[in-house]
């Protein structure tokens, strides 16, 4: 059984679907469907931009990356930001085009960088709240349980924040270390260095 996710980090909405395998033949029309869907539901853009500024915007969120989405000259008002795993079958030729003609612009988080898509932190949630404790005997059972689960969730959503309490905590904890030597090591307490003979000497 596999869990196919579609998370908005800012509302915590999570759409999931329970399948037996994550082919393209499957997760594609799941994809494409649940788009379609957020899309329908977004309010129109208020007025078209220049063709020149609607470009800019597409590009300015290829900016440094190393490989780059070909854009057409005519491109759709954009109006979504999709991240996905670096996986081939995120990147297939016909799945991209139904993206950038549809005003959504895919970005892959970069090979090891899963962590990076907040669709996994939520996963993990919804699993070990389906799980934790339980024995499902077959798939179709451990996908009702998920999809139950996910449904549970969506009634009081928690939104994800970059960093959060737990990075202010992070950063607090490092505020009170001090580095040593514009390296990535740091103490507890300031380390004391003797003074040389000549460094006394000089300082005299």
């Amino acid at each position: 059984a596999k869990m196919r996710t579609l998370f908005h980090p800012s509302t915590g909405q999570v759409r999931v679907k329970g399948v037996t395998s994550s082919h393209n033949v499957v997760l594609h029309p799941w994809l494409k469907e649940e788009i379609a869907s957020v899309l329908a539901a977004l309010p129109e853009p208020k007025q078209e931009r220049a063709l020149q500024e609607e470009r800019a915007l597409w590009e300015c969120w290829q900016a440094g990356l190393s490989v780059r989405l070909s854009l057409a000259e005519e491109l759709a008002p954009l109006r979504m930001l999709l991240i996905l795993d670096n996986l081939a079958g995120h990147k297939s030729e016909s799945l991209v085009n139904w993206f950038l003609g549809n005003g959504v612009m895919p970005l892959y988080t970069p090979g090891g960088g899963s962590w990076l898509n907040m669709a996994e932190p939520v996963q993990r949630i919804l699993r070990r709240r389906a799980l934790d404790g339980q024995h499902p005997k077959s798939g179709e059972e451990l996908i009702s349980w998920l999809e139950c689960v996910a449904r549970a969730w969506d009634r009081e959503p928690t939104p994800f924040v970059w960093g959060g309490k737990r990075k202010a905590r992070r950063d607090r904890a490092r505020q009170r270390r001090h580095a040593l030597g514009g390296s990535g090591a740091c103490t507890l307490r300031l380390v004391s260095y003797r003074r040389t003979a000549q460094r006394e000497r000089l300082c005299a």
